[in-house]
């Protein structure tokens, strides 16, 4: 795990998002365990409302009551203890938008969104995204 601060961390991973995915129009990382957005660039301005909420919509596709019932099920059903969550990535598509939510595979409760126009290569939005969420890991 790297010296630097937990936000400045969160910062780069962020950035190297915006850099490294090809037309991402925003990216930004949620905390898990507080449902709080802790970093995040757009090429538009969003009311602090709209983040805010982002946040807490991220935690409800990961961790939602829902979600959580049927991860449960699922465990019960193959006698699996593990307090791991099956929802690793999840891909939305809204009418002009693609938004991409990555679990990061060290830091469970740390989820990287990038949103990108509908018209993204969505193999390569995967392949971009998951590579820095891979080599930021130790954030």
């Amino acid at each position: 795990m790297s010296n630097r601060p937990m936000s400045d961390q969160m910062a780069a991973m962020v950035r190297h998002l915006r850099q490294e995915v090809q037309g991402c129009v925003a990216a930004g990382i949620v905390d898990m365990a507080t449902g709080m957005l802790l970093s995040f660039e757009t090429t538009e301005s969003h009311p602090s409302e709209v983040l805010d909420l982002l946040a807490g919509a991220t935690l409800d596709l990961f961790q939602g009551r829902t979600v959580t019932m049927i991860e449960d099920v699922f465990k019960e059903r193959r006698g699996i203890a593990s307090s791991e969550h099956y929802f690793q990535e999840i891909l939305v598509n809204s009418s002009n938008l693609t938004h991409l939510f990555i679990r990061n595979n060290h830091h469970e409760d740390v989820v990287a969104v990038v949103v990108c126009p509908k018209s993204v290569n969505i193999g390569m939005l995967f392949a971009s995204a998951r590579r820095v969420v891979r080599d930021h890991g130790g954030a």
